[in-house]
């Protein structure tokens, strides 16, 4: 046994004795993820600026943000989530009562992207510690800075029997995927999703992928300037403000009237100027490609997307694979209804770009090739556990009918009882209500 399996052994047996469990334990490892946050903020900063050239604001906003913001909820909300939920059962269940009981899966496993390296490292691994998981956290080695600062610094903060971080490169994921999980949570391409996918069949280890995929914006003919002004901002954050585009929710093509295309463009180029000034690759205010590979790949996917008819943007969109984010802009509200019922994604936001990552009470995943499952919130606490149904039963009651040997009368009972019909019931007992004349072997 190599010391990868050792480890991850002494990782399960610490899961198994239960410690994890305990709202105690969880409480301890979130204070410790929000005290690594508060105390190396400066760090964090610099490390994102050396990855990505990100901007402390948009670091902040970003990533330790959106990261506090959670780590308050899972903080305030934790003893709700862990505490079972009564289960409703139909009133033919007497003395009988049921209840569904989140419980952690075990020994799971967090492979990250480089784009949002403390983000997407720890806003799954918040989900994770909270449900009572041990976890593993794969940093991206893209990111080489953030990497190297999440494994030297964070596990001063954590239960180290509990919570590793281990870097590396292809190598080492392969390695780590060999091993057995009980969950499988992946931030990054399809290539590599179909890899991960591939090596959890061995385990029959249950899988989350966040995957992306091209997010189009459509762009309706706003007749307002300040409509226009307004969507035209928040197109090019949506588009250049999150990490210079490299993120999965960012927006990777406009849809657009071609009688309105020209006004839009000028409207952008004007308004890219003023954010980021006249030479934005000397600019301190929006991030850089992360290396010289993604640029030469990004440069060759420069498209120009126009249609006649707004209208016609849903057969565009339904034509290609499911985005992970769909941003419409327009005010007209048949249009928006076709974009919900008639088009498929991980989700659609109407006027704005990228505000719904940061909504706690919403869940973020894609569909299809954009991925699936879902986290954020209490979603993932739940994409971390497992939604356990405990039935609890009387003996003073039974239901006599269901034990052969069978008769007709069985046969009545159980019809009746399936479709809750009480009085039927009551009257099959009493026999009062005849049977049907179908035929059966009596046994």
């Amino acid at each position: 046994m190599g010391t990868l399996e050792r480890d991850l052994k002494k990782m399960r047996d610490y899961f198994e004795s239960g410690k994890t469990k305990e709202e105690s334990w969880r409480e301890s490892q979130l204070k410790g993820l929000y005290r690594f946050l508060m105390e190396k903020q400066e760090d964090i900063m610099k490390a994102l600026m050396q990855d990505l050239g990100k901007h402390q604001i948009e670091s902040f906003r970003d990533e330790v943000g959106t990261l506090m913001k959670t780590l308050n909820l899972a903080l305030k909300c934790l003893k709700e989530w862990m505490s079972g939920k009564k289960a409703k059962l139909p009133q033919i269940a007497l003395l009988t009562s049921a209840e569904i009981v989140p419980e952690p899966l075990g020994l799971v496993l967090i492979i990250s992207s480089w784009n949002f390296p403390f983000g997407i490292s720890l806003e799954p691994l918040i989900g994770a510690v909270a449900a009572g998981n041990a976890v593993v956290l794969k940093p991206s080695e893209l990111s080489p800075a953030s990497s190297s600062l999440l494994a030297s610094t964070l596990p001063t903060y954590l239960d180290n029997e509990a919570i590793k971080i281990i870097e590396g490169g292809p190598e080492e994921s392969e390695q780590l995927l060999q091993q057995r999980w009980d969950k499988i949570f992946f931030t990054g391409s399809a290539r590599v999703g179909r890899i991960v996918m591939s090596a959890a069949v061995k385990h029959l280890t249950p899988v989350t992928l966040e995957l992306g995929g091209k997010c189009p914006a459509v762009v309706d003919s706003l007749s307002s300037s300040w409509d226009i002004e307004v969507a035209v901002k928040r197109i090019i954050v949506g588009k250049y403000g999150t990490c210079a585009g490299q993120a999965c929710i960012a927006i990777d093509y406009v849809l657009v009237e071609s009688g309105y295309c020209s006004k839009l463009v000028e409207l952008i180029k004007v308004w890219i100027k003023k954010m980021f000034g006249d030479k934005p690759q000397h600019s301190k205010t929006i991030a850089r490609i992360v290396n010289k590979q993604h640029f030469s790949r990004l440069k060759n996917l420069l498209t120009d997307e126009k249609v006649e008819k707004i209208e016609d943007s849903i057969k565009f969109i339904s034509s290609r694979p499911k985005p992970l984010a769909l941003y419409v802009f327009t005010k007209n509200q048949t249009l928006q209804k076709r974009m919900i019922s008639e088009t498929s994604s991980g989700s659609v936001t109407f006027n704005d770009a990228i505000l719904q990552y940061a909504a706690d009470s919403l869940p973020f995943g894609g569909v299809g090739q954009s991925g699936f499952g879902m986290y954020h919130g209490k979603f993932s606490f739940d994409t971390f556990s497992h939604q356990k149904a405990i039935v609890r039963r009387s003996y003073l009651t039974d239901f006599w009918y269901r034990y052969p040997p069978w008769t007709l009368n069985k046969l009545q009972l159980l019809e009746v009882s399936y479709n809750y019909d009480y009085l039927g019931l009551l009257l099959v007992i009493l026999g009062l209500k005849r049977p049907s004349k179908r035929k059966i072997i009596v046994c």
